[in-house]
């Protein structure tokens, strides 16, 4: 159907490779020309070999599937008839030992909260907004953890 690619950019400079002691952090650019810092989370390798002020694989997944969702769900939003003027969420990404013994995301959690211009949605209405969403969402569909959203 379609590709999608980024480029992956690190490297290391003049740290000893053999004792671990080299920065994780990396450049991750994309098709579009958008660069942002990427490292290792904090709580996998300590600062100041990761950098707190990048974006980690395990943040980068969870907005991932987030940003999915919100396209997703303003679509089907504004199929409804009604008019979003904002969305936000706050998601959030359990990484936990999984049953096979390996260590993963393990639960993906939205937030998502929609300001609305002119009538509202009821609750039902908004509920399957949301589950429409979640059902359509490709990174959602792509993960093997449940992916809940907590309105």
């Amino acid at each position: 159907m379609s590709l999608h690619t980024a480029k992956i950019n690190w490297e290391r400079g003049d740290a000893v490779f053999s004792d671990a002691k080299y920065s994780r952090g990396h450049l991750i650019s994309f098709d579009g020309g958008v660069s942002i810092a990427g490292s290792s989370a904090p709580e996998s390798v300590r600062p100041p070999l990761s950098k707190v002020d990048a974006a980690d694989p395990e943040e980068l997944l969870v907005a991932a599937v987030a940003s999915c969702h919100m396209l997703f769900a303003l679509d089907f939003t504004r199929k409804a008839g009604f008019v979003v003027d904002s969305y936000e969420d706050n998601p959030e990404g359990k990484m936990t030992k999984r049953e096979d013994g390996k260590v993963g995301i393990t639960l993906v959690t939205l937030h998502p909260k929609m300001v609305f211009v002119g009538e509202e949605p009821s609750s039902e209405q908004l509920h399957e907004i949301h589950h429409k969403a979640h059902e359509a969402c490709f990174i959602a569909n792509t993960l093997n953890c449940p992916v809940e959203v907590e309105l």
